[in-house]
């Protein structure tokens, strides 16, 4: 993703550059059972208790198949075209990004391109993405230390970071549980009193070129219009689950977090959320 427009950076004392190069050193070691190197994939382990959870909860195993199709695939065919208009980080997580303390270690979960990994060069933000495309990008556009995860399957050990982001990813999610599965591997990865930042496209966006509102349908399929010179446009169709007003907050409750501040912000209600132990 280019340079952001207008990006402030907060240049780190030689003291701050100290205790950020041990954090650098120290999240090496935060992919469970797996050394940096490895950590692209998921562990022969993890595949199996995957197999087997789709076996028990063939409701689960439907949506993944469903958001396969109409979300992952699509953002491997779009990636270089997505990622092009994606540069600008969003004040709010620039100000989320810029609060964190010095030397402090965090996750972007759904990370795209890497917009936000240099946003606040003071501390050490981890990515990962689904899309292995993406992945790509971030690692040679940005040389950011990214790598391919479920969001839902995080390969990061328990209360391991300081805190952790997912920005317009879960509502990508096809049921309830799976997004409040997805809030609640967050705040497992965070450690007690690090914080959460989410956020989710809003149903509410009456005044926006979109036009929905409160009456519209919350499940719905957005086009995304890819054009090539010289070729004809191709039309790519993704799933979003539009949240409404309190939404997000009751499912923060739910995957057993506790909100410590939400609001909107260009058309996307946002929630800041704790672990509740």
């Amino acid at each position: 993703m280019v340079a952001e427009d207008g990006e402030q950076r907060h240049v780190a004392s030689h003291e701050t550059t100290a205790v950020t190069a041990r954090s650098a050193d120290d999240a090496s070691n935060l992919v469970a059972g797996v050394g940096p190197a490895a950590a692209g994939a998921s562990s022969p382990q993890q595949q199996q208790q995957q197999q087997e959870k789709e076996e028990e909860n063939p409701v689960a195993s439907s949506a993944e198949a469903y958001e396969a199709t109409h979300v992952h695939a699509v953002y491997e065919a779009i990636a270089p075209h997505f990622s092009s208009t994606r540069y600008k980080p969003w004040p709010r997580v620039r100000t989320f990004l810029l609060d964190q303390l010095p030397g402090t270690i965090g996750l972007d979960v759904g990370c795209g391109n890497g917009k936000y990994l240099h946003v606040n060069p003071a501390v050490h933000l981890l990515g990962s993405d689904y899309s292995a495309a993406l992945v790509r990008l971030a690692r040679t556009e940005r040389a950011g230390e990214v790598l391919v995860a479920d969001g839902l399957h995080l390969p990061y050990r328990p209360a391991a970071v300081d805190f952790a982001m997912s920005i317009a990813v879960i509502h990508h999610l096809s049921t309830r549980q799976r997004r409040c599965d997805a809030i609640a591997a967050l705040l497992d990865c965070v450690r007690p009193g690090g914080t959460v930042l989410v956020f989710v496209w809003a149903l509410e966006q009456a005044s926006s070129r979109r036009g929905w509102d409160e009456n519209s349908s919350q499940d719905t399929m957005v086009p995304w219009v890819m054009k090539t010179k010289g070729e004809p446009d191709t039309t790519f169709q993704r799933y979003y689950h539009l949240y409404r007003q309190g939404e997000l907050e009751q499912d923060v409750v739910a995957a057993r977090g506790h909100v410590l501040s939400a609001g909107y912000e260009r058309d996307n209600w946002w929630v800041v959320c704790s672990r509740t132990s």
